[in-house]
């Protein structure tokens, strides 16, 4: 039987926590209909012993009690202060390097990753987190190899999932792992859930952020997003910033996260979904209207940026 840890965090997300306990609470129950035993022995790791009335039927722990585990699954937060929630939760992490060494598999969940990066276990390594979170968690954690269009990802022992329902593709592939390709096929379609979708690409919004004292930044921010279907070129986007060009790119880089000329393209990508979802303008004008004039360019960057061509985009998230 396989001992499974599932953190209790401070500012916990509860669907997600309640969507791991289902899953491998449904495997179990299939595999006891069946007359073998149950592969998974679930308890909840909290930092202060107390565990809300939703979870009161499982076993609870805490990490002070040196248990060993062979499975952690650190579920997705709630907050719009990670670095203050990292903070509550600091206590995990040496608790989830020891952990590791001594052989666990750790599995993150949405914006889960952003524990997990604390520990300096994923530094060099592969991982993903919610769509969204990816500017952040890239800023927070440069040495993580983040693969933000992947919905999941694994680095040998080490497990992440993107946002939402992504969660459950991860579940389904660690009882794969586990347990066999047949009971997640069953699990599966209890939940109805694709077990396919390798990318998460098309769920994001670029949403750059704004909580920085850079004026200049700023300024060539406010530029790109007033004149993307004008602009071409850095120079342009900048001219009238008492800066240079190298400086510019330099800062906005260690700011954002991308290059100014990046920062157009997801600009202008982002215009165009827009327009995908809420118009019915020919792919032409959708084309020229989000500052592109070479169809053949325009296709290429969203294809890349987005994970699927612009009429796949259309027919899967027009509003009709």
């Amino acid at each position: 039987m396989i001992k499974i840890a599932v953190l209790i965090p401070e500012q916990y997300k509860l669907l997600s926590v309640a969507a791991i306990l289902e899953v491998f609470e449904a495997a179990n129950k299939f595999q006891a209909n069946n007359h073998v035993e149950v592969a998974f022995d679930i308890s909840l790791l909290t930092l202060n012993n107390r565990v809300d009335g939703f979870f009161k039927s499982y076993k609870s722990d805490r990490i002070e009690n040196k248990e060993s585990y062979e499975l952690i699954l650190i579920p997705s937060f709630t907050t719009d202060d990670m670095k203050g929630t990292l903070a509550l939760n600091q206590a995990f992490i040496p608790w989830l390097i020891k952990q590791y060494h001594y052989g666990a598999e750790i599995a993150t969940f949405c914006t889960g990753a952003f524990l997990l990066g604390a520990t300096g276990l994923l530094d060099g390594k592969a991982a993903t987190t919610h769509v969204d979170a990816c500017s952040a968690f890239s800023a927070a954690f440069p040495s993580v190899q983040l693969k933000a269009d992947k919905t999941v990802t694994q680095d040998g022992r080490l497990f992440t999932s993107g946002g939402a329902t992504s969660t459950f593709h991860l579940l389904l592939y660690l009882l794969q792992i586990h347990c066999g390709k047949d009971l997640a096929v069953k699990t599966a379609k209890i939940f109805a859930i694709d077990m396919d979708r390798h990318n998460q690409s098309y769920f994001s919004s670029f949403q750059p952020t704004r909580h920085h004292n850079d004026e200049i930044v700023a300024s060539a921010q406010e530029k790109i997003e007033s004149n993307y279907q004008d602009v071409a070129t850095i120079e342009e986007m900048i001219k009238d910033i008492p800066s240079s060009r190298r400086n510019i790119v330099r800062r906005f880089k260690q700011v954002i996260g991308i290059t100014p000329i990046e920062y157009l393209q997801q600009t202008r990508i982002e215009a165009a979904k827009k327009l995908l979802e809420q118009t019915a303008q020919q792919m032409t004008e959708i084309i020229y209207n989000s500052g592109y004039n070479d169809p053949k360019a325009f296709r290429k960057v969203f294809r890349k940026t987005v994970g699927m061509t612009p009429s796949q985009y259309r027919d899967k998230f027009q509003v009709r």
